[in-house]
């Protein structure tokens, strides 16, 4: 059974879900393309936010993050998905607050990491695109090799807004993989 709640925010209605109670495997903004796709075929009870400790901490993470300030913290993750999107995950990840990286960069670091010569930016794109868990791991802050914004599963408007917060420079930065913040 997987336990979700909702939340209102900037971006409207979020929905998050915990299949353990202990670690957040989903963020969803309500309506946005792969709207809650773990959720499909499962048994679901919806509670409050009050009533697990994973949702209390997501909600704590999530004011911090609205009011425009980074977050000092992570709640606890879980993130399901083949070996290779879970590593586009830890690229994402290693993206920091308020800088961009392109997703044919996300690819070549992935690729020298793994002793590949080669991982596709369009297979990375598919991996960002079907992120489960939204603005935690920062999948906003992936935009197209030559600086425009593309592909944010909850609309471009959405993916504006959070760069706008964070006060992203459009322009492509080197992004700090060194830097594990969250193991997945």
């Amino acid at each position: 059974m997987i336990q979700i709640a909702h939340v209102d925010s900037p971006l409207g209605m979020l929905t998050l879900a915990s299949a353990d109670g202990i670690t957040l495997s989903g963020l969803w903004i309500d309506g946005q393309k792969y709207d809650r796709a773990l959720l499909k075929g499962e048994t679901v009870d919806e509670c409050t936010t009050d009533e697990l400790p994973i949702f209390r901490e997501t909600l704590r993470w999530l004011e911090l993050y609205f009011s425009g300030r980074e977050p000092n913290f992570y709640p606890r993750l879980s993130f399901s998905g083949s070996d290779f999107r879970k590593a586009i995950a830890r690229e994402m990840l290693a993206v920091p607050y308020g800088q961009t990286a392109s997703y044919k960069e996300l690819a070549a670091r992935l690729a020298a990491k793994e002793g590949k010569v080669f991982i596709s930016p369009h297979a990375t794109g598919g991996a960002v695109a079907h992120n489960p868990l939204l603005i935690l791991i920062p999948c906003h802050r992936i935009i197209a090799a030559d600086g425009r914004l593309s592909g944010y599963a909850g609309g471009i408007e959405k993916k504006k807004y959070l760069l706008k917060l964070e006060q992203a420079a459009l322009n492509l930065q080197k992004c700090n993989t060194s830097k594990e913040m969250i193991r997945i």
